[in-house]
């Protein structure tokens, strides 16, 4: 048998080209139906998330771009030509598997996207794919970030904005003080918060800037630089907001920072953002030379609408559809499996039975405000400011701990949170202790010197995550997916102690003083942060 002879066996002849795309159709709409938990709780997110709320406008849009050249597409009539939209769209299904056995939903929307390109470059083939690259790419701005990223990125432009914003404050001759997020105008006090970091104006205008890039004409790099600079026109924009906010407090009060003028000016500041960006593209094409007017700078092409169709037939039925529904009922089949996962809870004591004496130490409880405990959303929380009466020494104790860190409820960094009250890192480190142990694992920390003008602190703090004993972030992630799909758990805590530095004591004094406090500590810790050994309905199942 000839290659045309293996060509023709992978295709079956059919004189209604309905049918074709009835079954294509239906490939798509089970599609939908395998990621239907991961779509909903994206749209959840845009609805309730003003940061996201843009996103039910993104496959609309891609929707649109891939219909008005629709005349370029042609179904592939060979198999062979679908092999490299198999192998993505299987793809998307692993990744969707290993999402829905760790339940993180992220994971699981962005392989809809891999899914969603697999099955169009099986139906389309690769030609197919390359003309519509662009907009299917254009979907990512639909998935939103997971939350620690979310969370850390809004801290540090908080902090940029609050920056950028007293800065434009002095500009207009105002005394003001900035202490992290705290605008201190005197009589006034203005506080940068997750609503203001620029989040809300950064995520659309990004859209829109990659949307402008891609109709506009012009040079690749002019493109790329259109879209880059969507993030630092947020920036200053937002930081220009702010610092107006400052100066009209300053003049009438705090009203100008409420109600319908504060939303208003959210508006205002969008609206100028879309402008600036125009006006950058306009400057572009006068260096290009081509001179377009305002109203030319983003326009869809007349050849797209024009364009002919190619001229293979849509006559031949591609067996590679029936591959691309038995994938796709496989996946929904594990899907369905994984369904009824739920976190293994290990035992543990509460911390409201946490000591308040531990050796010599002497403790106090001290309790977090209503705001912290709903931004943190943690399960369960214990702070004891101990003294040593004899050497009149202090060591602030926290812990987090979170039975759950599925959704959305994961462990802050101090790192991302010490910045937000004023205190700046001048020095960061990791040590080691090889006599304390935790889980039987040498203790390691982070380790930090903080300063806030004259005051100085001492900051270790770790994250003890089932078992673990870990410094770095980013691995607390990674074994919380590891974690989630190999033992069902995501539980974990954020251990901290800090210590106030005299200024005539050396900070070698403040080691020891912690160090010394850690020795009466870990014995405490285990039975409050669970290990690797957990108690479930009144028994230990080794892990």
């Amino acid at each position: 048998m000839d290659i045309s002879d293996q060509n023709q066996s992978m295709t079956v002849p059919t004189a209604n080209p309905n049918i074709i795309w009835i079954l294509w159709g239906g490939a798509l709409l089970l599609l939908f139906l395998v990621f239907r938990d991961s779509i909903e709780e994206m749209v959840t997110v845009w609805s309730n998330v003003e940061e996201y709320s843009h996103g039910f406008f993104i496959p609309c849009i891609t929707v649109y771009l891939i219909w008005i050249r629709r005349a370029e597409l042609a179904l592939v009539p060979e198999f062979k030509d679908s092999i490299a939209g198999l192998l993505v769209l299987a793809l998307g299904l692993f990744v969707f598997l290993l999402g829905n056995l760790a339940t993180i939903k992220t994971l699981e929307q962005y392989a809809f996207l891999i899914a969603l390109i697999g099955l169009f470059a099986a139906a389309f083939g690769l030609r197919g794919l390359r003309l519509s690259a662009i907009p299917l790419l254009f979907l990512i701005f639909m998935v939103p970030f997971p939350p620690f990223i979310l969370n850390n990125l809004s801290s540090k432009l908080q902090l940029i904005s609050s920056w950028l914003g007293v800065e434009f404050i002095r500009a207009c001759d105002i005394m003001v003080y900035l202490e992290g997020n705290v605008i201190d105008l005197g009589n006034y006090k203005l506080q940068v918060v997750d609503a203001c970091s620029g989040l809300r104006y950064l995520f659309p205008l990004s859209s829109l800037a990659f949307l402008c890039a891609y109709l506009f004409k012009g040079p690749f790099w002019q493109k790329l630089l259109i879209f880059l600079s969507s993030a630092p026109l947020t920036i200053f924009m937002n930081s220009f907001r702010i610092g107006v906010i400052g100066v009209l407090v300053d003049n009438w009060g705090t009203e100008m920072a409420e109600g319908f003028l504060h939303d208003f000016e959210g508006w205002a500041v969008f609206l100028l953002c879309m402008v600036l960006l125009f006006i950058e593209m306009w400057i572009f094409s006068r260096i290009s030379g081509r001179k377009l007017a305002m109203s030319e700078l983003v326009q869809i092409p007349d050849e797209w609408a024009n364009a002919g169709r190619s001229s293979a037939s849509v006559t031949l039925l591609n067996k590679s559809v029936f591959t691309v529904l038995l994938l796709l009922c496989v996946g929904a089949g594990a899907s369905e499996m994984f369904k009824g996962r739920e976190d293994v809870i290990p035992q543990r004591k509460a911390f409201l039975t946490f000591p308040t004496q531990i050796g010599a130490w002497q403790g106090r409880n001290d309790y977090l405000t209503k705001q912290y405990l709903d931004e943190l959303k943690l399960t369960d929380y214990v702070i004891v400011n101990f003294i040593q009466p004899e050497s009149h020494g202090a060591v602030n104790f926290y812990s987090a701990y979170y039975q759950s860190q599925r959704k959305g409820a994961v462990v802050h960094s101090p790192r991302s949170c010490i910045p937000g009250d004023g205190w700046q890192i001048t020095r960061f480190e990791q040590r080691e202790f090889p006599e304390l142990k935790m889980d039987e694992q040498s203790l390691h920390v982070n380790r930090a010197i903080i300063e806030k003008g004259d005051n100085k602190q001492l900051v270790y703090f770790w994250f003890q995550q089932r078992g673990r004993n870990i410094t770095n972030e980013f691995m607390v992630k990674w074994y919380l997916f590891y974690d989630a799909i190999t033992m069902n758990r995501t539980d974990g805590a954020l251990v901290r102690l800090v210590t106030s530095i005299d200024k005539s004591e050396d900070v070698a004094v403040a080691d020891q003083r912690l160090q010394a406090f850690m020795k009466g500590l870990m014995p405490e810790l285990p039975a409050y942060l669970p290990g690797t050994s957990i108690v479930q309905a009144g028994r230990v199942a080794p892990l």
